[in-house]
């Protein structure tokens, strides 16, 4: 009996919202075919708690465990996943379109002579020439229909594409024995150095609030920092303000950088570099605020503010504020 295999990624401890959109299309697409959602956590050790798996849709949840999976590689994760495929004569398979997932998804296509659909940002559709699915294309311009006829079949879900549903049931845990080999185990993490921060992940959040230039110098990102906590929101950068040392690299967003799909997005004194605008189009909506009326970023946006950011930001945070205050009852 074949079955959609989910990976299950797990990120200090617990499974984040890509893999519940993994899990949202990997239930579709497998009710449309009749078939089961097997979930899948990989490494030394799993989560005790694997409820939202199964609340999200799985049928079932299959642990490998090993000590040698400790760190995250991506030949040996591959490589079980892999070998799971071939054991089960597992036809589908899904997986988030994360760091990790993207690393993944190459090495388990060629291991099982499956096809790819990439960044897809639909559920993929039976036809009769096998399955399409829609993703997002020339630098985030234009929509593409990607096909196959061919099985296997793996499709990586773009981040923040996806509205994950919850879809609950009881879901058998079963183990399922691999032994990565030498020859996959060719990364060896020495050490990780995490970013102190309580901030909501850019990839993950719904709502980003970004600065550039305009800013003209960090120490004015407080009233960036200070709309962003009133929003519930990530901060992030223009490449320009990561190269000079403003802000750190791992907000920089863009072509470069991150690639991000939030509900929200917030420029502030960015004039909207083609490069840039390649990392946030896929945003649902997108506010400019920017003291230049030909800003080229206007053109991309929903909405815009043509002014002086120093004046307009922090009047805009003390009116969600008060907004917030109001209706905090």
């Amino acid at each position: 009996m074949s079955a959609v295999l989910v990976w299950a990624e797990v990120n200090e401890g617990r499974f984040k919202k890509p893999t519940l959109e993994a899990l949202t299309v990997a239930r579709k697409w497998a009710d449309s075919l009749g078939l089961p959602v097997w979930a899948v956590v990989v490494g030394e050790k799993v989560p005790e708690n694997l409820d939202p798996l199964s609340e999200y849709g799985a049928d079932k949840v299959i642990r490998i465990v090993s000590p040698l999976l400790a760190s995250f590689s991506p030949n040996a994760y591959a490589r079980a996943l892999a070998t799971l495929m071939k054991d089960k004569n597992i036809s589908y398979a899904v997986l988030p379109q994360t760091y990790d997932g993207r690393a993944i998804a190459p090495m388990l296509s060629i291991w099982t002579e499956a096809a790819l659909f990439s960044g897809i940002t639909t559920v993929p559709e039976k036809t009769d020439n096998g399955f399409t699915a829609k993703r997002i294309a020339y630098s985030n311009k234009g929509i593409e229909w990607v096909g196959s006829n061919h099985l296997p079949l793996i499709a990586t879900i773009k981040t923040n594409s996806i509205i994950p549903e919850k879809s609950p049931r009881t879901a058998a845990v079963e183990d399922f024995a691999f032994t990565p080999e030498a020859k996959d185990l060719r990364l060896k993490v020495l050490g990780v150095e995490k970013v102190a921060t309580d901030k909501v992940p850019l990839t993950e959040a719904e709502i980003v609030v970004s600065g550039g230039r305009g800013l003209k110098g960090p120490e004015n990102w407080g009233m960036i920092e200070e709309l962003a906590k009133e929003l519930g929101a990530a901060t992030a950068c223009s490449k320009p303000v990561a190269d000079v040392g403003w802000r750190p690299h791992h907000e920089h967003v863009g072509q470069t950088g991150i690639q991000i799909s939030p509900n929200l997005y917030i420029a502030i004194g960015i004039s909207g570099a083609i490069q840039h605008l390649a990392g946030v189009a896929s945003s649902k909506t997108i506010l400019v605020i920017n003291n230049d009326p030909e800003a080229p970023f206007f053109k991309a946006a929903d909405y815009g503010i043509v002014g002086d950011a120093f004046d307009i930001v922090p009047r805009l945070t003390e009116a969600i504020r008060r907004y917030k205050q109001q209706h905090a009852h």
